[in-house]
């Protein structure tokens, strides 16, 4: 009992640790967040993939206010180290989520690296984006079991349903 309570107590701790220390770990999200504004798909370990996530969210939902907010800019000059991608932010990224109201960004895991650390990996792209899709799309097989007793229920019940009336 008391090994399954250590488990769930933050003991103060906030934010996984990356790097060596507080601006080491900024600096990484920035390099990984420019890289994903540049490239729009971008590999790297899960745990800083879904650290970044939020981030890109967050760096979207300021983009979409406009070139013209201060705060929008302020942030993009912040996180992209990178500065001529900021018009990409506005005029590319935001553009295409303005309709979206939030999930912006997709992650898929990867298998783990192979060499010595054998890190879990994972994909983080813009949902969007102009590459092909990294899992196959999953089409409706009607031959299966399960669906064929659905579709045999479903006419049965329209059926009784159409004999009551």
């Amino acid at each position: 009992m008391r090994l399954t309570l250590q488990l769930f107590i933050s003991h103060g701790r906030v934010a996984r640790r990356i790097g060596l220390g507080p601006e080491s770990r900024i600096n990484i999200l920035r390099n990984i967040l420019t890289g994903l504004v540049r490239h729009e798909r971008i590999e790297t370990t899960t745990g800083r993939a879904d650290e970044v996530r939020f981030y890109a969210e967050k760096l979207i939902d300021y983009a979409k206010k406009g070139d013209t907010d201060a705060k929008a800019m302020k942030m993009a000059s912040f996180w992209l180290t990178e500065k001529d991608l900021v018009p990409k932010l506005f005029k590319v990224l935001a553009p295409r989520f303005e309709t979206q109201p939030k999930g912006y960004t997709r992650m898929v895991r990867l298998p783990a690296r192979m060499n010595l650390d054998r890190a879990k990996m994972a994909v983080l792209e813009y949902k969007g984006n102009p590459f092909p899709p990294l899992s196959p799309v999953r089409k409706e097989n009607e031959l299966t079991l399960i669906n064929q007793l659905l579709k045999a229920y479903r006419e049965e019940r329209s059926e009784l349903f159409a004999a009551k009336t």
